[in-house]
């Protein structure tokens, strides 16, 4: 805990960097997203994420 300390208060503004995979300029080059957006993608393309019909 006091390790976290120093590095909050050392830090200008207090905040950490987003370790989402998002905002990540390196993961964005290689063109991988974050599995919620590709979810939201699909289900927004049909009425579901997966296809149900192959499962016949």
């Amino acid at each position: 805990m006091a390790f976290l300390l120093v590095k909050v208060l050392s830090r200008p503004d207090g905040r950490f960097s987003s370790q989402h995979i998002h905002d990540s300029k390196a993961m964005k080059e290689r063109g991988i997203r974050c599995v919620m957006d590709q979810d939201r993608e699909m289900r927004h393309k049909s009425r579901f994420a997966v296809d149900e019909r192959s499962k016949n």
